[in-house]
């Protein structure tokens, strides 16, 4: 692994639907693109020695408020390439656990659920690497099943700190983000995304829309993080 790299990088993969309508093509298309892109940047930042990768798949209202059609052409895509890496040798050869993190289990079909529960117990085991996948995830969404959860497991008066709020999030068993990449040209969060996990995170926001945030703009994004001093609010 090279020096200042970081340890935990997350992407938000925005405008893909701006760069389908700038092609005059269905927004679904621009999904296509961007899956075949996250396929080249897993590749790289396994090759890089990143020792965990997060990507933003969907949000919630990413599965339940835009139209059926995109939809569905959305979970076909996810049911493509989870079984191409499923079946692929990338991730055994870098004993990569993959994790499956949000709310997916009510938003997709049998079918496609059946083959997100193989990748996770093809890869249970592995310890060298973690791709985690954020699927009908918001960060709000897990902030508050969090406390949910911390109300109904604990007696009143007891101490909430920062590890009792981790081991309840939906990310409890990932490590703090170091850096968070964004593509599209808009610098802001949304949803909330990973918002305890990104605390002490620095930002990047590419103009990229991100089917062209290619290999070469990945790194050049590592390069300016490696440039940056971490102060974590010192």
């Amino acid at each position: 692994m090279e020096n200042n790299l970081p340890n935990h990088i997350a992407i938000i993969p925005d405008a893909n639907r701006r760069w389908a309508r700038e092609r005059g093509i269905p927004p679904w298309k621009g999904h296509e693109a961007g899956a075949e892109n996250f396929e080249k940047l897993i590749s790289y930042s396994l090759k890089k020695g990143i020792q965990c990768l997060s990507i933003w798949g969907s949000s919630i209202d990413n599965l339940t408020k835009r139209p059926l059609e995109e939809k569905k052409a959305l979970l076909d895509i996810y049911k493509k390439y989870f079984t191409k890496m499923l079946e692929g040798k990338e991730i055994i050869e870098n004993e990569a656990r993959v994790n499956f993190i949000g709310r997916w289990e009510d938003q997709f079909p049998d079918s496609l659920k059946k083959i997100i529960y193989e990748v996770i117990e093809k890869t249970k085991n592995y310890q060298k690497r973690i791709l985690n996948f954020m699927l009908a995830y918001n960060g709000t969404d897990d902030m508050l099943s969090a406390i949910e959860k911390i109300n109904a497991k604990y007696e009143k008066g007891i101490k909430i700190t920062a590890e009792v709020i981790k081991e309840n999030l939906m990310t409890a068993n990932i490590p703090a983000v170091d850096f968070v990449i964004r593509t599209g040209g808009e610098p802001h969060n949304s949803a909330g995304f990973m918002m305890w996990d990104t605390a002490d995170a620095q930002l990047y926001f590419s103009p990229e829309k991100f089917p062209d945030f290619n290999e070469e703009k990945f790194q050049e994004a590592l390069e300016e993080y490696a440039r940056r001093q971490r102060r974590f609010g010192v």
